[in-house]
């Protein structure tokens, strides 16, 4: 019988269909529950509110026996038996932003400079919260008043603004040393809400110091603690290579990473759970790219998008209604250049926003 995992967090279907591939008997808890998620699980249950997340595992738990659990975002603190994954004493320290940038300081990693009072323009993120949506460029006191009512008045970090390639390094680590799989360009969502929100992926990232990032991102898990699936995100200059931050689990770039290389992420994570690391990292044998749709406008969606489940991911039912600007489905294209998986990505926006309106 195949080991059986069950996959917890706030969106799993990435990493539950990576499971799946590699042979894996899998069962979920998730938000949305989506359509392709029963497709690659035995079970899965649908949590609304992240406070209903612990319930819904341990209610998981109750009803399948599994071998062991692995979280995605959401879920890195969680105390959960059997889980194969970064300690929750550990991811905890680069769930803070401050945290992790005192962690690069310390490592003599090239960060964005700490500004203070005054000293505009200024990046803004709060020292909690995954995925960018609240992060913003303020320049001014009053801009920054704005934003800090925005975000409630959560403790925050203020940075300079670095303009370059926002990127990142997928690693495997096993608490002690790392190696890196895949390095990405990250696709931000952009506009004037949620301008530096994680919108997609294309893996490979051929800038000129991807390299060196690699470098850089081996050296930060390795000294890390983390284990299993590790991201480090960067942001690429013509110069430079600063690193913003550290993510303990499995990142939103799997699909991309996995469709490039043809490797298993969800079973290099757990080899390195248990202490084994590739010799080598894998090659990419083509390019990969996947972007995040926003609805265009307030909308229900009555058509099945099953039909296109060679193209898309993270499909909904049909009668799910999402306002303007609201995340819908992922779309993916390949490619053997940068370029022609760009064209194929275009192309399968375009069908899939125009068989939503028919």
């Amino acid at each position: 019988m195949n080991p059986a995992v069950l996959v917890a967090g706030y969106t799993t279907r990435h990493v539950a269909a990576s499971a799946a591939l590699a042979g894996y008997e899998v069962y979920a808890v998730d938000h949305f529950c989506d359509q392709d998620l029963f497709w690659c699980t035995k079970d899965a249950l649908a949590f609304d509110e992240l406070d209903g997340l612990p319930f819904a595992i341990e209610e998981m738990l109750a009803w399948h026996e599994v071998d062991f659990v692995v979280t995605t975002s959401g879920a890195e603190l969680l105390e959960i038996p059997q889980r194969l994954g970064t300690d929750p004493s550990v991811a905890a320290r680069f769930m803070d932003k401050g945290k992790t940038q005192e962690f690069f300081e310390s490592l003599g990693i090239p960060v964005p400079r700490r500004l203070s009072d005054g000293e505009y323009p200024a990046m803004m993120k709060t020292l909690s919260g995954a995925g960018g949506w609240r992060n913003a460029v303020v320049c001014s006191d009053e801009e920054r008043a704005i934003w800090e009512e925005f975000v409630r008045h959560e403790p925050f970090l203020m940075q300079e603004v670095i303009v370059g390639l926002p990127a990142s390094v997928s690693c495997i680590g096993n608490g002690t040393a790392a190696l890196a799989i895949a390095t990405n360009e990250q696709i931000l969502h952009g506009g004037d809400m949620g301008a530096y929100a994680f919108s997609g992926s294309v893996t490979p990232c051929m800038h000129p110091l991807s390299e060196r990032m690699k470098e850089l991102a081996e050296r930060i898990v390795a000294a890390s603690g983390c284990i299993g699936s590790v991201g480090v995100d960067f942001v690429l200059t013509d110069r430079e290579v600063y690193a913003i931050e550290i993510n303990p689990r499995f990142q939103g770039t799997v699909g991309t990473v996995e469709a490039a290389t043809g490797a298993s992420l969800f079973q290099m994570h757990v080899d390195a759970c248990r202490g084994i690391l590739p010799t080598a990292g894998p090659t990419a044998q083509q390019f990969c790219v996947r972007r995040i749709l926003a609805a265009p406008e307030d909308l229900t969606l009555h058509s099945d998008m099953r039909l296109f489940a060679q193209t898309i991911t993270d499909i909904p039912y049909p009668g799910t209604t999402f306002e303007e600007g609201e995340m819908m489905f992922s779309v993916l294209g390949c490619g053997p250049s940068r370029a022609e998986a760009f064209a194929a990505l275009d192309k399968h926006i375009i069908d899939a926003v125009q068989y939503i309106r028919t």
